[in-house]
């Protein structure tokens, strides 16, 4: 594939997003997009040569929005790295937690560090933003954000420690390229989405693909199909090295037992 000049990803600047984007694309040029199809949009237009999103957190699991997005758009995942999620609290300087009236975060963030806000912030209204950077244009003298420990912003402080209920917290990022300049002929982990027939065994004959050579599935998740109540699809993750002729026949196996079947990653 094609070097990455230009990656996509969640804004604005100092997002986890961007530390992921980094980490996977370091000699790229970061864009950032307000929100998640934007950054889809983008890879897929041509604006930049690679996208950043989360796909999984350890303690709240996938990220439902980019679940869906991944299995429509045209992208697919070619590397994956995990970051430790380190939440800190950040203030204006001099703002004391008595004078907090307001706490400004990503969702997930406000989830995870909700033990904290019981016990500090308790009477502090709890604002949703579209990620944990965007919180810092927010604050005020009476205003808190939650944001990770690599941010750094001119008279923010940053707690001297993590906040989050639980410490050992990672989330799980995929880099994108688009779906037209073709699959990874190698690649140690496989990632598809699959929608079985509607009857009994279904699944398990899905499933059987994979055991009867001895593939381990490492993830596997259920979405409802908006159109189709009361039928799934079925995110799943595979141990095994696409490049591997056992691993084509029972992908090949698999995509003619479903009634859909796409391959959404192939990564190490």
């Amino acid at each position: 594939m094609a070097a990455i000049g230009r990656a996509a990803c969640l804004g604005p600047a100092g997002s986890y997003s961007e530390l992921a984007a980094h980490t996977l694309c370091p000699q790229a040029h970061i864009l950032f997009f307000p929100t998640f199809p934007a950054v889809f949009d983008a890879l897929e237009e041509g604006r930049s040569d690679a996208a950043v999103i989360p796909i999984e957190n350890s303690i709240h699991g996938g990220v439902l929005q980019n679940l869906d997005l991944l299995e429509v758009r045209a992208a697919v995942a070619v590397a994956e790295v995990r970051l430790r999620i380190d939440h800190r609290l950040a203030t204006r300087q001099g703002v004391r937690l008595s004078e907090i009236t307001r706490v400004y975060s990503h969702e997930q963030a406000i989830g995870q560090c909700a033990r904290f806000l019981d016990e500090y912030l308790p009477h502090a209204e709890r604002i949703f933003t579209d990620s944990t950077a965007k919180s810092l244009a927010l604050l005020d003298e009476h205003s808190a954000g939650i944001v990770g420990a690599h941010t750094r912003a001119e008279g923010v402080c940053l707690s001297p420690e993590n906040i989050a209920d639980e410490k050992n917290n990672f989330t799980q990022f995929f880099l994108l390229r688009r779906r037209t300049d073709g699959m990874p002929e190698r690649g140690k982990t496989v990632f598809f989405a699959a929608v079985c027939e509607h009857r009994p065994g279904s699944l398990l004959e899905l499933l059987t693909c994979f055991a009867a050579r001895g593939i381990n599935l490492t993830r596997i998740e259920s979405r409802p199909i908006s159109s189709v109540p009361g039928e799934y699809r079925f995110f799943i993750e595979i141990d095994g090295d696409i490049s591997s002729p056992c691993v084509r026949e029972a992908l090949a196996q698999a995509r003619s037992a479903c009634r859909t079947f796409r391959i959404l990653g192939v990564y190490d």
